[in-house]
């Protein structure tokens, strides 16, 4: 019986944060079968979302953390598709500037596991990117799906308002660097990159305030 496998749709759109707006490309997971699927960060654009899900039941939205170009979507998605919006509380008030009509559905907590096609994803608290920023952890599938907290060359940005750099390089050292080499890294940004890849860049981000 085949199992569960990851896709990847790009969307486009903006970012917006203290007073600035950036064009952007965003990276949003599907992972399931030919049946069930969870999408990860509904990004910028349902129509697109919702062909690339077809006719597959869309068990959850979930999100790894409450920037608005990561959010911006998954109202209009929960509503076309009946699938809850999945989010970990430390970002409701991120949430709220993008939704403040709209809360998620359900809160995301560390060491939850959530359950698609037969295969476990666990979420895993990273705070710094923003607070409450997730990763999720599916090792049947050798795959993180690191949100922002890590990309391919380091550590997502912390120069705006509810980052803390030390933060992120704890989350990351504590929580990512720990899992297999081999785990492959699905970014919301850019290209994929793997834990091995990244383990021996530690030291050099901390002596460069990355």
């Amino acid at each position: 019986m085949p199992g569960a496998r990851i896709e990847r749709l790009v969307t486009s759109g903006t970012f917006s944060l203290d007073g600035g707006t950036w064009d952007v490309d965003n990276n949003v997971w599907i992972v399931g079968d030919d049946t069930e699927v969870i999408v990860i960060d509904a990004a910028h654009d349902a129509d697109a979302v919702v062909r690339a899900v077809g006719g597959r039941a869309l068990r959850a939205i979930v999100c790894t953390h409450a920037h608005n170009d990561h959010i911006d979507a998954a109202p209009e998605l929960s509503a076309r598709t009946g699938a809850p919006v999945l989010l970990h509380s430390d970002d409701l008030g991120l949430w709220k500037q993008t939704h403040p009509d709209r809360t998620p559905d359900a809160e995301l907590t560390d060491g939850q596991s959530l359950l698609v096609a037969g295969t476990g994803l666990t979420v895993l608290h990273t705070p710094g990117h923003a607070p409450g920023a997730v990763c999720l952890y599916a090792p049947r599938l050798r795959a993180l799906f690191s949100g922002d907290t890590l990309f391919a060359g380091g550590p997502g940005a912390t120069g705006r308002s509810y980052s803390d750099f030390p933060t992120i390089i704890r989350s990351i050292s504590e929580r990512l660097l720990a899992l297999p080499d081999d785990t492959v890294v699905h970014t919301g940004h850019g290209d994929t990159t793997t834990i091995g890849a990244e383990a021996p860049h530690l030291q050099e981000w901390l002596d460069r305030g990355f």
